[in-house]
């Protein structure tokens, strides 16, 4: 590698190191500034909130990753044009492609680093920041859904149940059906069942079975039954965050067993997922962004390339929230949500690139 190669490569990774170091504590220092009341009210341990603000700082940092790169590629290329660094290099026979070699390889290492931290590090910290989240600072807030629970516990069976209470391992009106093919053999029911945690059973009262059969059903009752069924009570409705918290390898898993039950919640985990692979991706569209717009040498100096910058970055976010709420709150396709930003971005990047080139 040769030196104007290591001279950018050492900035650009320097520089974005930076910028987290920077802003980073910003952010800790204003989230803790915003939820300190809480912590002091409901009396945390010391022990407690630092292993939330490490959460915290990888959670906020694979979170903003994007913004605080592309910040540091339009600071550091800035100097280089306004010191005119950039015009001797591309003087010295350097093409503009051979000057953009440094900036791809630093972006390579900046999206494996990402790769690695979204799929393994950020949903551990993100389980440590949410169950503090909702521990002490929003007690009673509802994650889990509660009402008209319908699942496919496995290939046979399906339950439902009206209403749904976790605390209480309890629900309301429940049933479960089993099919042979598509056609269904029997049906139990029950007005309330409640999980028995000391040996995993399940109470069902005024309990019915009905089995289906050719020459007519048949109904037997019940007005208490201890019984076990075929499903773990705590899967049946995960927290509405889950899918936040899982390792690659577990999330997949997660996605295939959630879709074999029918769950409704289907687009924000696979937001999730996909989101995993486009915000390491966005590291080559956003350094591309950020070197063609601020290669050149601009009168009003390095704050117009900020001013640009900053702005392109926050309709990157807004693209990126923006659509991914909408998938996870309708139908729209979660690939589509995802990956849109990148798609539109990289079309931008491709000509903002060429009309720097030239």
């Amino acid at each position: 590698m040769k030196i104007l190669d290591w001279y950018i490569l050492k900035r650009y990774l320097g520089t974005f190191i930076l910028m987290l170091l920077l802003f980073v504590p910003i952010g800790i220092i204003v989230n803790l500034a915003e939820k300190i009341d809480k912590i002091l009210e409901n009396e945390v341990p010391f022990i407690e909130v630092a292993a939330y603000y490490l959460d915290f700082t990888i959670y906020f940092a694979n979170l903003l990753f994007p913004l605080f790169l592309f910040l540091s590629v339009i600071w550091f290329t800035s100097k280089l044009a306004n010191n005119t660094e950039i015009i001797a290099f591309l003087s010295s026979g350097v093409s503009f492609w051979r000057f953009l070699r440094p900036y791809m390889i630093g972006a390579t290492i900046v999206c494996i680093g990402a790769l690695v931290m979204s799929m393994y590090l950020a949903p551990n910290a993100s389980k440590g920041f949410n169950e503090f989240k909702y521990q002490y600072l929003k007690k009673g807030a509802e994650v889990k859904e509660t009402s008209d629970v319908y699942r496919q516990i496995n290939d046979d069976e399906y339950i439902y149940a009206s209403n749904f209470q976790p605390k209480s391992k309890s629900a309301r009106n429940f049933t479960l059906e089993h099919f042979e093919g598509n056609k269904l053999t029997f049906k139990l029911s029950a007005s309330r069942l409640q999980y028995n945690e000391a040996d995993s059973t399940y109470t069902l009262s005024n309990f019915d079975k009905r089995i289906i059969g050719e020459e007519g059903d048949q109904i037997f009752h019940e007005r208490t039954l201890d019984t076990i069924l075929p499903f773990e009570f705590d899967e049946l409705t995960p927290v509405t965050y889950i899918a936040e918290t899982l390792n690659y390898n577990e999330l997949n898993d997660f996605i295939d067993q959630e879709a074999r039950r029918g769950s409704g919640n289907m687009n924000r985990y696979l937001v999730v997922a996909y989101k995993r692979w486009s915000l390491p991706v966005s590291a080559f569209i956003l350094t591309i962004i950020a070197v063609a717009v601020s290669s050149i040498k601009r009168r009003g100096g390095m704050g117009v390339n900020l001013a640009l910058g900053i702005s392109l970055a926050f309709i990157f976010i807004f693209f990126d929230k923006v659509f991914g709420t909408l998938a996870e709150q309708s139908t729209f396709s979660p690939l589509i949500a995802v990956w849109f930003p990148n798609v539109s971005f990289g079309i931008l990047a491709i000509y903002l690139l060429f009309n720097a080139k030239r």
